[in-house]
């Protein structure tokens, strides 16, 4: 039997639908060419990269929204993101504020973060995530901390 406990602090996917509200906000400020990592059921762009696609195999090009799947993977995505915006996107991610991992010293802190206030109700959930999330932008051709304000 699982305690409530368990169930507050545990997924059973790492997959969390990016909130539409949070969504449309940022869409106005960066308007986004491509979504990263969706499903035809939660795309939030025309052009987006389901699990069949491999968007790590992919390459991404225009203003890019990234919500990646939050388990041990998302080093992967989070490398990635930063590589294409060498190559000239810029890439908005939308992750768990996850400031003790390896993955956000090594690539987070390398775009530009925005902590949110508060919890995200993810998708259709009826409560809040268990963590706190936080928007990383990696802006173009930015090397290193990035300084261009989010608007």
């Amino acid at each position: 039997m699982r305690s409530s406990l368990q169930v507050h602090f545990s997924s059973a996917s790492a997959e969390w639908a990016t909130p539409d509200d949070l969504f449309v906000e940022l869409d106005t400020i960066f308007h986004f060419d491509l979504d990263a990592c969706a499903s035809p059921e939660n795309a939030k762009c025309a052009r987006y990269f389901t699990k069949d696609d491999d968007a790590l195999q992919q390459r991404w090009t225009g203003t890019v929204w990234m919500n990646p799947p939050y388990g041990r993977g998302i080093n992967a995505f989070m490398r990635k993101a930063y590589e294409e915006s060498l190559c000239g996107s810029t890439v908005v991610c939308l992750v768990p504020s996850r400031t003790d991992t390896a993955w956000w010293h090594k690539y987070a802190r390398r775009g530009q973060v925005v902590f949110l206030r508060g919890r995200l109700k993810f998708g259709g959930a009826r409560h809040s995530a268990p963590f706190p999330s936080a928007i990383v932008i990696f802006w173009s051709g930015r090397l290193g901390q990035a300084t261009r304000p989010v608007a």
